[in-house]
């Protein structure tokens, strides 16, 4: 019984852990030009000065301002080579790929 039990509750922790990493898939839209479907790469459209926005999954928009941009790109360069897309055709926008986790330096424990 209690081991039952324990399955149970393991496989409903595992479905709410992945629910959640689902969840979160912002994108990168482009907002000056709203047709925009994929033909060019999103570092490209921002170097002819087109404006971009990250999108959340509840549709939630917020304009990106250059220093934002430019702080992004020291951040997530790959974020710059993936193609762009308009407000539009947002169904087809890829997710922002993620960071890799940040090291952790070591605690001296000798």
């Amino acid at each position: 019984m209690r081991s039952k039990l324990v399955v149970v509750l393991v496989a409903t922790l595992a479905m709410v852990i992945f629910a959640a990493s689902v969840a979160l898939a912002d994108k990168m839209l482009c907002v000056s030009r709203q047709e925009l479907k994929g033909e060019e790469t999103v570092g490209a459209c921002i170097a002819r000065g087109d404006q971009f926005a990250i999108m959340d999954d509840k549709g939630v928009v917020r304009i990106l301002s250059p220093k934002e941009i430019e702080l992004t790109k020291q951040t997530n360069p790959k974020l710059f080579e993936m193609k762009a897309f308009g407000m539009k055709h947002q169904e087809l926008a890829p997710e922002i790929p993620k960071l890799p986790p940040l090291a952790v330096p070591k605690t001296g424990a000798m």
